[in-house]
């Protein structure tokens, strides 16, 4: 039966899936650089006769042919960039690169997918289909690495029917998964507001605009945007989360600047509210005396699971691994660049357990304490194999 030769291949490559994953995470690459984390997936790639291209600069796909190739297409996509954090953690593979560190997994994500290209090709005359293998980079920073595999052609020569991705959570038990059809994650836009005036004494504002004064009531009148124009049951977050300007105590700083996020799950409100963030902002400036220059960076779009696609899935993943440890995912406001496909093709994007209370294993990801029970290796691997075969 192929899904007791999926999971006993899995098991039997678990040790060399580690091994791989220690050697990620220890040498871990920041967006758009991951020069040396392409070399070596390709590297693997060739060990195990997968043909493959280079796209988006540092992006590999791969190609896997099954049984009557034409019969399906499937992707599977893993994310391969780390974050600028400054690892914690003490262990024998902690990161070599001062201030880089996998605080979200994507090790974990390439690992998988490489250990479920090991095991598809040694079954390949016993599914149908064909896998490509799309290892991307920049997943964390803006315009996304997927817009980018897209623009490349990394969905075309074959293009494939579905797509599937899966990311680690901490807040899961390790051998658990978790999916949720239709909207699952938010949109994701950069906010970056100045403020500007001549500056001057703090005993004569009369002279000056307050830059310090308009900021504020910008951050508190921006909030009315959510509060007041949205649909209350239209799921949105507006958040200022950085305010610099001034450096002493009796001087209006001739510059304040704002830093903030947008996140959305309706495309047609997410750019009215953009007009409208900036609206509120030149008001604001125009009774204050003050210029102010908005500028709204346009990130990912929201993530749809495509319903039918995430319900075989779904079905595949209990088939798997006991319905006992199939969830629900939570709608969640965090943003993925996975989205981008998600809007290109059906698409699933699931969670991976990867939390283990009695280990101490429950740090959030983007944290300089994450790590995961490596158990979690094993049936990330075993899943992304036995979806890939499977689903059509």
């Amino acid at each position: 039966m192929l899904l007791e030769k999926i999971k006993s291949l899995a098991s039997k490559h678990e040790n060399d899936l580690i091994e791989i994953r220690h050697h990620l995470h220890a040498h871990p690459e920041l967006s758009y650089h991951e020069y040396k984390t392409s070399e070596f997936v390709q590297s693997q790639l060739k060990s195990l006769g997968i043909p493959f291209s280079v796209v988006a600069n540092t992006g590999v796909v791969g190609i896997i042919k099954g049984i009557n190739p034409d019969a399906k297409i499937v992707a599977l996509r893993a994310d391969m960039d780390a974050l600028p954090i400054q690892e914690e953690n003490q262990l024998p593979y902690t990161s070599q690169n001062a201030g880089v560190m996998h605080a979200c997994g994507h090790d974990v994500h390439t690992t998988c997918l490489l250990g479920a290209a090991r095991i598809l090709t040694e079954l390949k005359d016993e599914w149908e289909g064909t896998i490509k293998l799309l290892f991307q980079p920049g997943e964390e920073r803006n315009p996304g690495g997927a817009s980018l595999m897209i623009k490349d052609g990394a969905l075309e020569k074959p293009r494939p029917s579905a797509i599937f991705g899966l990311h680690v959570h901490p807040g899961l038990q390790v051998g658990h998964f978790s999916f949720r059809g239709g909207k699952a994650m938010a949109s994701a836009d950069e906010i970056y507001i100045t403020v500007k005036s001549k500056g001057g004494h703090a005993a004569a504002p009369q002279l000056t605009g307050d830059t310090i004064l308009a900021a504020s009531q910008m951050v508190a009148n921006l909030q009315q945007v959510v509060s007041r124009r949205n649909d209350p049951l239209n799921p949105t977050v507006l958040s200022i989360c950085s305010f610099n300007g001034g450096h002493t105590t009796n001087v209006i700083p001739s510059e304040v600047k704002l830093l903030g996020t947008f996140r959305a799950m309706d495309e047609e409100w997410r750019f009215k509210a953009h007009k409208l963030i900036t609206q509120v902002c030149e008001s604001v400036a125009a009774l204050s005396g003050v210029e102010v220059d908005v500028h709204i960076d346009v990130g990912y779009p929201f993530l749809v699971n495509n319903e039918e696609l995430t319900t075989k899935a779904t079905r595949k993943a209990i088939e798997f691994a006991g319905s006992e440890n199939v969830e629900e995912t939570e709608l969640r406001m965090g943003a993925e660049d996975f989205a981008y496909y998600s809007h290109e093709i059906p698409a699933c994007f699931f969670r991976l357990g990867v939390g283990n209370k009695e280990k101490g294993i429950t740090n959030n990801v983007h944290t300089a304490r994450f790590n995961v029970d490596e158990k979690a290796i094993v049936a990330g691997a075993g899943m992304m194999a036995w979806i890939g075969a499977s689903c059509r």
